[in-house]
């Protein structure tokens, strides 16, 4: 089988050889338009969008403020650029570039400092095993300690002060690599696989508890997404199965509240998706929720106040990108 880091930037060359219209950006407000027509469902609002559209991003959030990270533009093209939304006044403002473009890569925050690691550098998917870190309060970046393993389209989360690194895809294809940055210790260590090698998988904390949710176990042509569940326990170094989502999905998004993890949109290889599906961490049982207004893919969230954001992506399959900043209200 020819490996998926070959077979994907062709997907992503056919795609935008019929999606790419080089006079403008992607219209997304008129797709939103034609889509919605007028009305936006009750539970969902449209705030300021980005000011740079782009998919395959990485999105995390510190109190009211909301860091979109790296991507690729409309063409292709893989960038640097930081972009920060202010919640509370609804505007964007273009922060202290990635110290290299990025795209795929994987953003978390701890104790309100910005880590993001791993990715691909440029458009022959070489993968990254870089961590950087931004202080938001001087609005700059260092380098942290590589992570063992470069890979991209990887899952990352904290749990007390430590980082996981979850999954993802490198030069020994599709993984299960599930290592540990300790911020005391400064150090990585290796820690139990996850069952299921997967990329492109959404991932959450509930209770300090790490679940990675749906994603792609094969990148060959056709996409196979998965719909497993699994769900990490840190103080046994240990993986358990959980009840499957509703659907098989990956380029997806994952944000919790109140003990439920809501996951967002994803793709296959002819469409892109509006799902919205909550699983409760008690119950262990999905629930379908309101529609996503845009379908999209590479796309972010992250929750504040009762409501999620879900930001940027592309509306079509592979290169397509957007600006748009859809709100889930959760009241």
């Amino acid at each position: 089988m020819r490996s998926s880091m070959l077979i994907y930037p062709i997907f992503l060359l056919l795609i935008v050889i019929t999606n790419l219209d080089t006079e403008k950006p992607f219209d997304f407000q008129s797709v939103y338009a034609e889509e919605q027509s007028s009305e936006i469902d009750s539970a969902w609002k449209l705030g300021k969008s980005m000011s740079t559209p782009r998919t395959e991003i990485a999105v995390t959030s510190i109190a009211d403020n909301i860091y979109a990270i790296g991507g690729f533009d409309k063409f292709g093209n893989v960038l640097d650029t930081v972009e920060v939304y202010n919640i509370s006044n609804d505007t964007w403002k273009t922060l202290e570039s990635l110290p290299q473009p990025l795209h795929h890569a994987a953003a978390t925050t701890f104790n309100d400092t910005v880590y993001v690691l791993g990715g691909y550098t440029n458009n022959n998917w070489k993968a990254s095993d870089k961590l950087y870190i931004y202080d938001h309060k001087n609005n700059s970046w260092t380098e942290g300690p590589q992570m063992p393993t470069s890979r991209g389209a990887l899952s990352a989360e904290f749990i007390n002060d430590i980082l996981y690194a979850i999954g993802g895809e490198g030069t020994g294809g599709i993984m299960n690599t599930n290592e540990a940055y300790d911020v005391k210790t400064n150090k990585w260590v290796s820690k139990s696989q996850m069952p299921t090698a997967r990329h492109h998988a959404a991932s959450e904390v509930v209770n300090g508890k790490l679940y990675i949710l749906g994603g792609r176990i094969e990148g060959d042509l056709p996409i196979t997404n998965t719909d497993v569940t699994e769900m990490y326990d840190p103080t046994t170094d240990k993986w358990i199965t959980l009840e499957s989502m509703p659907s098989k999905r990956s380029g997806i998004t994952a944000s919790a509240y109140n003990g439920e993890i809501f996951v967002f949109g994803g793709e296959d290889l002819i469409r892109t998706f509006n799902n919205n599906e909550k699983y409760n961490t008690t119950t262990n049982q999905w629930h379908i929720e309101e529609s996503l207004p845009t379908s999209r893919h590479g796309l972010g969230s992250a929750y504040y106040d009762n409501n999620i954001f879900v930001i940027g992506g592309g509306p079509k399959p592979g290169l397509s990108v957007s600006a748009i900043n859809e709100i889930f209200s959760l009241k």
